[in-house]
Protein backbone atom coordinates (compact mmCIF):
# COMPACT_ATOMS: atom_id res chain seq x y z
CA UNK A 1 0.00 0.00 0.00
CA UNK A 2 1.29 3.34 -0.37
CA UNK A 3 -0.37 7.25 0.34
CA UNK A 4 -0.17 9.95 -1.17
CA UNK A 5 1.09 13.34 0.58
CA UNK A 6 -0.79 15.69 -0.28
CA UNK A 7 1.76 18.69 0.89
CA UNK A 8 4.10 17.05 -2.77
CA UNK A 9 3.10 15.14 -5.21
CA UNK A 10 5.51 11.97 -3.55
CA UNK A 11 4.73 8.82 -2.58
CA UNK A 12 5.38 7.43 0.64
CA UNK A 13 6.46 4.19 1.67
CA UNK A 14 4.75 1.90 4.06
CA UNK A 15 7.05 -0.84 5.57
CA UNK A 16 6.90 -3.78 3.37
CA UNK A 17 5.20 -2.01 0.23
CA UNK A 18 7.74 0.83 -0.90
CA UNK A 19 6.58 3.56 -3.58
CA UNK A 20 7.83 3.32 -6.97
CA UNK A 21 10.48 5.09 -8.12
CA UNK A 22 9.63 7.47 -11.12
CA UNK A 23 11.28 8.30 -14.03
CA UNK A 24 12.04 12.02 -12.48
CA UNK A 25 12.76 10.26 -9.71
CA UNK A 26 15.49 7.92 -10.39
CA UNK A 27 17.30 10.68 -12.62
CA UNK A 28 17.23 13.48 -9.49
CA UNK A 29 18.95 10.32 -7.49
CA UNK A 30 21.53 9.48 -10.20
CA UNK A 31 22.13 13.51 -10.57
CA UNK A 32 22.87 13.38 -6.70
CA UNK A 33 24.97 10.32 -7.52
CA UNK A 34 27.02 12.02 -9.88
CA UNK A 35 27.90 15.09 -7.88
CA UNK A 36 30.59 13.35 -5.13
CA UNK A 37 32.33 11.69 -7.58
CA UNK A 38 32.68 13.81 -10.08
CA UNK A 39 33.93 16.39 -6.94
CA UNK A 40 36.81 13.54 -5.75
CA UNK A 41 38.37 13.87 -9.41
CA UNK A 42 37.30 17.59 -10.81
CA UNK A 43 40.73 18.84 -8.81
CA UNK A 44 43.10 16.87 -10.47
CA UNK A 45 43.62 19.30 -12.80
CA UNK A 46 42.81 22.13 -10.87
CA UNK A 47 45.65 21.46 -8.18
CA UNK A 48 48.18 23.20 -9.66
CA UNK A 49 46.01 26.64 -10.64
CA UNK A 50 45.17 26.20 -6.80
CA UNK A 51 48.57 26.00 -5.74
CA UNK A 52 49.60 29.47 -7.52
CA UNK A 53 46.12 31.04 -6.13
CA UNK A 54 46.96 30.13 -2.74
CA UNK A 55 50.10 29.53 -1.87
CA UNK A 56 49.86 26.07 -0.89
CA UNK A 57 51.98 23.95 -0.29
CA UNK A 58 52.31 20.08 -1.72
CA UNK A 59 51.17 18.82 1.49
CA UNK A 60 48.19 21.17 1.63
CA UNK A 61 47.19 20.27 -1.58
CA UNK A 62 47.18 16.86 -0.83
CA UNK A 63 44.65 17.70 1.88
CA UNK A 64 42.74 18.98 -0.47
CA UNK A 65 42.35 16.00 -1.68
CA UNK A 66 42.66 13.85 0.66
CA UNK A 67 40.59 15.41 3.44
CA UNK A 68 37.42 15.34 0.98
CA UNK A 69 38.31 11.62 0.17
CA UNK A 70 38.97 10.39 4.24
CA UNK A 71 35.49 12.43 5.77
CA UNK A 72 33.46 10.66 2.43
CA UNK A 73 34.61 7.28 3.35
CA UNK A 74 34.89 7.23 7.06
CA UNK A 75 31.07 8.69 7.35
CA UNK A 76 29.52 6.53 4.31
CA UNK A 77 28.37 3.30 6.09
CA UNK A 78 26.73 5.77 9.07
CA UNK A 79 25.24 7.66 6.44
CA UNK A 80 23.35 4.53 5.49
CA UNK A 81 22.19 3.58 8.87
CA UNK A 82 21.11 6.95 9.68
CA UNK A 83 18.60 7.08 6.09
CA UNK A 84 17.87 3.70 7.51
CA UNK A 85 17.04 4.96 10.76
CA UNK A 86 15.18 8.58 9.92
CA UNK A 87 14.11 8.43 6.59
CA UNK A 88 16.16 8.09 3.00
CA UNK A 89 14.29 10.85 1.43
CA UNK A 90 15.00 13.61 4.22
CA UNK A 91 18.67 12.43 4.93
CA UNK A 92 19.10 12.80 1.25
CA UNK A 93 17.62 16.26 1.10
CA UNK A 94 19.94 16.81 4.18
CA UNK A 95 22.88 15.77 2.34
CA UNK A 96 22.60 17.59 -0.97
CA UNK A 97 21.38 21.01 0.37
CA UNK A 98 25.03 20.69 2.58
CA UNK A 99 26.45 19.33 0.05
CA UNK A 100 25.59 22.96 -2.03
CA UNK A 101 26.52 24.69 1.17
CA UNK A 102 29.96 23.56 1.99
CA UNK A 103 30.89 23.64 -2.44
CA UNK A 104 29.74 26.98 -2.36
CA UNK A 105 32.31 27.58 1.16
CA UNK A 106 35.05 25.71 -1.03
CA UNK A 107 34.61 28.01 -3.97
CA UNK A 108 34.84 30.95 -1.41
CA UNK A 109 37.20 29.78 0.55
CA UNK A 110 39.83 32.92 1.32
CA UNK A 111 43.36 30.70 2.16
CA UNK A 112 44.53 26.74 1.29
CA UNK A 113 43.55 25.85 5.35
CA UNK A 114 39.94 27.17 4.53
CA UNK A 115 39.63 25.00 1.37
CA UNK A 116 40.97 21.72 2.88
CA UNK A 117 38.36 22.96 5.76
CA UNK A 118 35.49 23.27 3.84
CA UNK A 119 36.43 19.97 1.56
CA UNK A 120 36.14 17.94 4.64
CA UNK A 121 32.63 19.32 5.23
CA UNK A 122 31.85 19.19 1.28
CA UNK A 123 33.17 15.02 2.18
CA UNK A 124 31.05 14.43 5.32
CA UNK A 125 27.73 16.05 3.43
CA UNK A 126 28.23 14.11 0.18
CA UNK A 127 28.55 10.30 2.84
CA UNK A 128 24.71 11.69 4.17
CA UNK A 129 23.38 12.08 0.51
CA UNK A 130 25.20 9.20 -1.79
CA UNK A 131 23.84 5.83 0.49
CA UNK A 132 20.28 7.13 0.39
CA UNK A 133 20.87 6.74 -4.00
CA UNK A 134 21.12 3.35 -3.66
CA UNK A 135 19.20 2.06 -1.02
CA UNK A 136 16.51 4.27 -2.35
CA UNK A 137 16.61 2.22 -5.89
CA UNK A 138 16.76 -1.06 -3.80
CA UNK A 139 13.58 -0.64 -1.84
CA UNK A 140 11.24 1.03 -4.48
CA UNK A 141 12.87 -1.06 -7.62
CA UNK A 142 12.28 -4.13 -8.38
CA UNK A 143 12.72 -7.07 -11.54
CA UNK A 144 13.72 -5.56 -14.47
CA UNK A 145 13.53 -2.03 -13.56
CA UNK A 146 16.01 -2.52 -10.52
CA UNK A 147 18.38 -4.13 -12.99
CA UNK A 148 17.52 -1.00 -15.31
CA UNK A 149 18.04 1.14 -12.29
CA UNK A 150 21.80 -0.02 -10.80
CA UNK A 151 22.89 -0.49 -14.57
CA UNK A 152 22.66 3.44 -14.78
CA UNK A 153 23.73 3.78 -11.58
CA UNK A 154 26.61 2.03 -12.15
CA UNK A 155 27.09 4.07 -15.54
CA UNK A 156 26.87 6.95 -13.57
CA UNK A 157 29.25 6.20 -11.33
CA UNK A 158 31.80 5.20 -13.91
CA UNK A 159 31.19 8.71 -16.27
CA UNK A 160 31.41 10.61 -13.77
CA UNK A 161 34.87 9.93 -12.69
CA UNK A 162 35.96 10.51 -15.81
CA UNK A 163 34.22 13.48 -16.90
CA UNK A 164 34.91 15.37 -13.55
CA UNK A 165 38.77 15.42 -14.79
CA UNK A 166 37.84 16.54 -18.33
CA UNK A 167 35.30 19.10 -16.79
CA UNK A 168 37.35 20.40 -14.21
CA UNK A 169 39.94 21.26 -17.16
CA UNK A 170 37.67 22.76 -18.87
CA UNK A 171 36.07 25.42 -16.26
CA UNK A 172 39.62 26.53 -14.92
CA UNK A 173 40.42 27.32 -18.41
CA UNK A 174 37.64 29.30 -19.00
CA UNK A 175 38.14 31.33 -16.01
CA UNK A 176 34.11 32.17 -15.92
CA UNK A 177 34.21 35.78 -14.35
CA UNK A 178 37.64 35.53 -13.15
CA UNK A 179 36.70 32.51 -10.69
CA UNK A 180 39.33 30.63 -11.66
CA UNK A 181 39.82 27.61 -9.97
CA UNK A 182 36.44 28.60 -7.98
CA UNK A 183 34.15 27.43 -10.74
CA UNK A 184 34.96 23.54 -10.34
CA UNK A 185 33.17 23.86 -7.10
CA UNK A 186 30.61 26.75 -7.15
CA UNK A 187 29.58 24.89 -10.37
CA UNK A 188 27.25 22.77 -7.96
CA UNK A 189 25.49 25.28 -6.66
CA UNK A 190 22.79 25.79 -8.88
CA UNK A 191 22.96 21.74 -9.95
CA UNK A 192 22.93 21.33 -5.84
CA UNK A 193 19.45 23.62 -6.50
CA UNK A 194 17.92 21.82 -9.50
CA UNK A 195 18.30 18.69 -7.99
CA UNK A 196 16.69 19.78 -4.01
CA UNK A 197 14.13 21.14 -6.64
CA UNK A 198 13.14 18.06 -7.65
CA UNK A 199 13.57 15.86 -4.97
CA UNK A 200 11.24 17.26 -2.94
CA UNK A 201 8.36 16.19 -5.83
CA UNK A 202 9.74 13.05 -7.32
CA UNK A 203 11.65 10.92 -4.60
CA UNK A 204 9.81 8.83 -2.08
CA UNK A 205 10.47 8.67 1.37
CA UNK A 206 11.84 5.18 2.59
CA UNK A 207 13.19 4.06 5.56
CA UNK A 208 14.05 0.54 7.07
CA UNK A 209 10.80 -1.83 8.22
CA UNK A 210 13.11 -2.95 11.74
CA UNK A 211 15.11 0.42 11.81
CA UNK A 212 18.68 0.19 14.63
CA UNK A 213 19.53 2.65 16.55
CA UNK A 214 23.63 3.42 15.87
CA UNK A 215 26.29 1.56 16.46
CA UNK A 216 28.12 3.70 18.38
CA UNK A 217 31.46 1.72 18.68
CA UNK A 218 31.23 0.33 15.64
CA UNK A 219 31.45 3.87 14.01
CA UNK A 220 34.10 4.67 16.14
CA UNK A 221 36.52 1.53 15.24
CA UNK A 222 35.60 2.16 11.49
CA UNK A 223 36.50 5.56 11.16
CA UNK A 224 39.83 4.79 13.14
CA UNK A 225 40.37 1.99 11.15
CA UNK A 226 40.08 4.36 8.00
CA UNK A 227 42.04 7.12 9.12
CA UNK A 228 44.97 5.06 10.67
CA UNK A 229 45.56 3.68 6.84
CA UNK A 230 44.66 6.43 4.78
CA UNK A 231 45.69 9.54 6.37
CA UNK A 232 49.69 8.41 6.49
CA UNK A 233 49.77 6.69 2.92
CA UNK A 234 47.99 10.40 1.90
CA UNK A 235 50.55 13.06 3.77
CA UNK A 236 53.84 10.64 4.15
CA UNK A 237 55.19 11.18 1.29
CA UNK A 238 54.88 15.09 1.24
CA UNK A 239 55.55 15.10 5.21
CA UNK A 240 58.97 13.18 4.83
CA UNK A 241 57.21 9.83 6.44
CA UNK A 242 57.67 11.02 9.86
CA UNK A 243 57.49 9.20 12.98
CA UNK A 244 53.56 9.11 13.38
CA UNK A 245 53.07 7.62 10.10
CA UNK A 246 54.62 4.65 10.59
CA UNK A 247 52.99 4.13 13.86
CA UNK A 248 49.59 4.87 12.51
CA UNK A 249 50.09 2.16 10.06
CA UNK A 250 50.88 0.00 13.00
CA UNK A 251 47.88 0.74 14.42
CA UNK A 252 46.02 0.28 11.18
CA UNK A 253 45.79 -3.76 11.98
CA UNK A 254 44.52 -3.70 15.44
CA UNK A 255 42.02 -1.25 15.00
CA UNK A 256 40.90 -3.18 12.06
CA UNK A 257 40.90 -6.52 14.33
CA UNK A 258 38.72 -4.66 17.44
CA UNK A 259 35.92 -3.30 14.74
CA UNK A 260 35.75 -6.76 13.63
CA UNK A 261 35.09 -8.21 17.01
CA UNK A 262 32.77 -5.78 18.15
CA UNK A 263 31.00 -5.84 14.90
CA UNK A 264 30.74 -9.81 15.07
CA UNK A 265 30.07 -9.84 18.79
CA UNK A 266 26.90 -7.48 18.19
CA UNK A 267 25.75 -9.65 15.21
CA UNK A 268 25.66 -13.00 17.23
CA UNK A 269 23.61 -10.68 19.81
CA UNK A 270 20.81 -10.22 17.46
CA UNK A 271 21.47 -6.51 17.28
CA UNK A 272 22.49 -5.27 13.64
CA UNK A 273 25.98 -3.73 13.82
CA UNK A 274 27.17 -0.74 11.89
CA UNK A 275 28.62 -3.39 9.28
CA UNK A 276 27.07 -6.99 9.98
CA UNK A 277 29.65 -9.37 9.42
CA UNK A 278 26.76 -11.91 8.21
CA UNK A 279 26.07 -9.56 5.23
CA UNK A 280 29.56 -11.08 4.00
CA UNK A 281 27.76 -14.32 3.95
CA UNK A 282 25.85 -13.13 0.54
CA UNK A 283 28.47 -14.60 -2.13
CA UNK A 284 27.70 -12.01 -4.79
CA UNK A 285 28.09 -8.97 -2.11
CA UNK A 286 31.26 -10.11 -0.91
CA UNK A 287 33.07 -11.28 -4.51
CA UNK A 288 32.07 -8.19 -5.71
CA UNK A 289 33.17 -6.53 -3.25
CA UNK A 290 36.72 -7.75 -3.50
CA UNK A 291 36.93 -6.93 -7.43
CA UNK A 292 35.95 -3.05 -6.76
CA UNK A 293 38.82 -2.48 -4.39
CA UNK A 294 41.59 -3.33 -7.23
CA UNK A 295 39.48 -2.01 -9.60
CA UNK A 296 38.73 1.61 -7.78
CA UNK A 297 42.58 1.72 -6.70
CA UNK A 298 43.65 1.79 -10.20
CA UNK A 299 41.40 3.86 -11.58
CA UNK A 300 41.91 6.87 -9.11
CA UNK A 301 45.52 5.88 -9.18
CA UNK A 302 45.46 6.36 -13.14
CA UNK A 303 43.49 9.56 -13.19
CA UNK A 304 45.20 11.16 -10.72
CA UNK A 305 48.85 9.94 -12.11
CA UNK A 306 48.16 11.00 -15.76
CA UNK A 307 46.42 14.81 -14.44
CA UNK A 308 50.11 15.16 -12.95
CA UNK A 309 51.77 13.66 -16.10
CA UNK A 310 50.15 15.27 -19.15
CA UNK A 311 50.30 18.62 -17.12
CA UNK A 312 53.72 18.68 -15.25
CA UNK A 313 55.17 16.65 -17.29
CA UNK A 314 53.83 16.88 -21.01
CA UNK A 315 53.16 20.96 -20.78
CA UNK A 316 49.69 20.63 -21.34
CA UNK A 317 47.05 23.00 -20.24
CA UNK A 318 43.69 22.37 -17.80
CA UNK A 319 41.48 21.71 -20.82
CA UNK A 320 44.19 19.48 -23.48
CA UNK A 321 44.73 17.50 -20.39
CA UNK A 322 41.11 17.23 -19.39
CA UNK A 323 40.14 16.36 -22.85
CA UNK A 324 43.28 13.89 -23.67
CA UNK A 325 40.48 11.07 -21.61
CA UNK A 326 37.63 12.43 -23.60
CA UNK A 327 37.71 9.01 -25.89
CA UNK A 328 37.60 7.03 -22.52
CA UNK A 329 34.49 8.59 -21.30
CA UNK A 330 32.82 8.59 -24.72
CA UNK A 331 33.59 4.87 -25.41
CA UNK A 332 32.41 3.89 -21.40
CA UNK A 333 29.17 5.50 -21.96
CA UNK A 334 28.72 3.98 -24.83
CA UNK A 335 29.65 0.21 -23.77
CA UNK A 336 27.46 1.49 -20.75
CA UNK A 337 24.35 1.01 -22.40
CA UNK A 338 24.95 -1.92 -24.18
CA UNK A 339 25.70 -3.31 -20.87
CA UNK A 340 22.31 -4.90 -19.95
CA UNK A 341 21.57 -6.63 -22.84
CA UNK A 342 25.11 -8.36 -22.80
CA UNK A 343 24.49 -9.57 -19.00
CA UNK A 344 21.14 -10.69 -19.83
CA UNK A 345 22.72 -12.99 -22.66
CA UNK A 346 26.52 -13.66 -20.92
CA UNK A 347 25.84 -12.92 -17.47
CA UNK A 348 28.96 -12.03 -15.76
CA UNK A 349 31.49 -13.12 -17.91
CA UNK A 350 31.01 -10.14 -19.32
CA UNK A 351 33.28 -9.07 -16.58
CA UNK A 352 36.48 -10.40 -16.95
CA UNK A 353 35.80 -9.99 -20.60
CA UNK A 354 36.10 -6.43 -20.13
CA UNK A 355 39.41 -6.74 -17.34
CA UNK A 356 40.87 -8.03 -20.71
CA UNK A 357 39.94 -5.10 -22.45
CA UNK A 358 40.98 -2.70 -20.21
CA UNK A 359 44.22 -4.09 -19.14
CA UNK A 360 45.29 -3.76 -23.62
CA UNK A 361 43.79 -0.28 -23.43
CA UNK A 362 45.97 0.37 -20.87
CA UNK A 363 49.40 -1.52 -22.19
CA UNK A 364 48.69 0.86 -25.41
CA UNK A 365 48.94 3.63 -23.04
CA UNK A 366 51.88 2.51 -21.60
CA UNK A 367 53.53 1.93 -24.91
CA UNK A 368 52.20 5.54 -26.05
CA UNK A 369 54.04 6.79 -22.87
CA UNK A 370 57.25 5.72 -23.29
CA UNK A 371 57.16 5.88 -27.19
CA UNK A 372 56.08 9.45 -27.59
CA UNK A 373 57.32 11.16 -23.82
CA UNK A 374 56.95 14.38 -24.22
CA UNK A 375 54.45 14.19 -26.80
CA UNK A 376 51.69 12.62 -24.80
CA UNK A 377 47.91 13.69 -25.47
CA UNK A 378 44.81 13.19 -27.11
CA UNK A 379 45.82 12.03 -30.09
CA UNK A 380 48.91 9.29 -28.59
CA UNK A 381 46.41 8.55 -25.85
CA UNK A 382 43.21 8.04 -28.17
CA UNK A 383 43.74 3.96 -28.81
CA UNK A 384 44.33 2.96 -25.60
CA UNK A 385 42.06 5.29 -23.48
CA UNK A 386 39.23 3.69 -25.98
CA UNK A 387 39.82 0.68 -25.09
CA UNK A 388 39.81 0.80 -21.60
CA UNK A 389 36.67 2.85 -21.52
CA UNK A 390 35.14 -0.31 -23.29
CA UNK A 391 36.67 -2.87 -20.38
CA UNK A 392 35.61 -0.41 -17.49
CA UNK A 393 32.41 0.04 -19.29
CA UNK A 394 31.81 -3.66 -18.89
CA UNK A 395 33.22 -4.34 -15.08
CA UNK A 396 32.14 -1.28 -13.13
CA UNK A 397 27.87 -1.23 -13.53
CA UNK A 398 27.72 -5.47 -13.81
CA UNK A 399 29.48 -5.59 -10.51
CA UNK A 400 28.09 -2.48 -8.53
CA UNK A 401 25.07 -4.45 -9.85
CA UNK A 402 25.83 -7.70 -8.80
CA UNK A 403 27.18 -6.88 -5.22
CA UNK A 404 23.56 -5.26 -3.90
CA UNK A 405 21.45 -8.02 -6.36
CA UNK A 406 20.68 -10.39 -3.08
CA UNK A 407 20.59 -7.97 -0.46
CA UNK A 408 17.30 -7.67 1.54
CA UNK A 409 15.74 -4.13 1.00
CA UNK A 410 15.16 -3.38 5.15
CA UNK A 411 19.11 -3.67 4.87
CA UNK A 412 19.69 -1.60 1.42
CA UNK A 413 21.02 1.06 3.40
CA UNK A 414 23.53 -0.96 5.48
CA UNK A 415 24.44 -2.46 2.18
CA UNK A 416 24.82 0.10 -0.33
CA UNK A 417 26.84 2.12 2.77
CA UNK A 418 29.19 -0.49 2.56
CA UNK A 419 29.61 -1.10 -0.85
CA UNK A 420 30.12 2.56 -1.32
CA UNK A 421 32.21 2.69 1.42
CA UNK A 422 34.54 0.12 0.33
CA UNK A 423 34.44 2.20 -3.23
CA UNK A 424 35.56 5.32 -1.63
CA UNK A 425 37.84 3.88 0.69
CA UNK A 426 39.73 2.05 -2.44
CA UNK A 427 39.67 5.79 -5.01
CA UNK A 428 41.52 7.28 -1.46
CA UNK A 429 43.89 4.54 -1.70
CA UNK A 430 44.34 4.45 -5.03
CA UNK A 431 45.72 8.29 -5.18
CA UNK A 432 47.60 7.69 -1.74
CA UNK A 433 49.47 4.64 -3.05
CA UNK A 434 50.03 4.47 -6.64
CA UNK A 435 50.11 8.69 -6.37
CA UNK A 436 52.79 8.48 -3.89
CA UNK A 437 54.35 5.87 -6.07
CA UNK A 438 54.48 8.04 -9.30
CA UNK A 439 55.71 11.04 -7.58
CA UNK A 440 58.32 9.38 -5.10
CA UNK A 441 59.93 7.99 -8.47
CA UNK A 442 60.21 11.38 -10.55
CA UNK A 443 63.56 12.68 -8.91
CA UNK A 444 65.30 9.11 -9.80
CA UNK A 445 63.77 7.98 -13.08
CA UNK A 446 62.42 11.14 -14.41
CA UNK A 447 58.98 11.51 -15.50
CA UNK A 448 58.28 9.52 -18.46
CA UNK A 449 60.01 6.19 -16.35
CA UNK A 450 58.10 6.87 -13.65
CA UNK A 451 55.02 6.94 -15.59
CA UNK A 452 55.37 4.09 -17.25
CA UNK A 453 56.48 2.08 -14.09
CA UNK A 454 53.18 3.36 -12.52
CA UNK A 455 51.59 2.29 -15.22
CA UNK A 456 52.88 -0.98 -15.07
CA UNK A 457 51.94 -1.34 -11.83
CA UNK A 458 48.12 -0.63 -12.39
CA UNK A 459 48.47 -3.14 -15.11
CA UNK A 460 48.86 -5.63 -12.32
CA UNK A 461 45.80 -4.50 -10.51
CA UNK A 462 43.59 -5.03 -13.50
CA UNK A 463 45.23 -8.38 -14.06
CA UNK A 464 44.11 -9.27 -10.65
CA UNK A 465 40.45 -7.83 -10.74
CA UNK A 466 40.51 -9.78 -14.13
CA UNK A 467 41.35 -13.49 -11.95
CA UNK A 468 38.62 -12.68 -9.12
CA UNK A 469 36.10 -11.91 -12.01
CA UNK A 470 36.42 -15.44 -12.89
CA UNK A 471 34.74 -16.53 -9.16
CA UNK A 472 31.66 -14.38 -9.65
CA UNK A 473 28.19 -15.72 -10.04
CA UNK A 474 26.95 -16.31 -13.53
CA UNK A 475 23.86 -14.81 -13.36
CA UNK A 476 22.81 -11.75 -11.36
CA UNK A 477 19.17 -12.18 -9.40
Amino acid sequence: MTETITSRPVRTAAPGAPAALGGLGLFTVLLAAALPLVDFFIVNVALPTIGTDLSASEAVLELVVAGYGVAYAVLLVLGGRLGDLFGRRRLFLGGMAAFGLTSLACGLAPDAWSLVAARVAQGASAAAMLPQVLATIQATTTGPRRAKAMGLYGATAGLSMVAGQILGGVLVAADIAGTGWRSVFLVNVPVVLAGLFLAVRAVPETRSARPEPVDVPGTFLLAASILTLLVPLTEGRAAGWPLWTWLSLAAFPFVAAAFYAVERRADRAGRTPLVPPSLFAIVSLRRGLLIIVPFSIGFSGFMFVIAVALQQGAGLGPVAAGLALAPLAVVFFLFSLAGPRLVARYGTRVVPTGAALQGVGLALMTLAAWRSWPDLGLVELLPGAAVAGAGQALQLPVVLRLVLSEVPAERAGVGSGVMVTTQQSSLALGVATLGTLFLSLIPGMGMRDALVTTLLVQLAAVALTGLLSLRLPRTIV
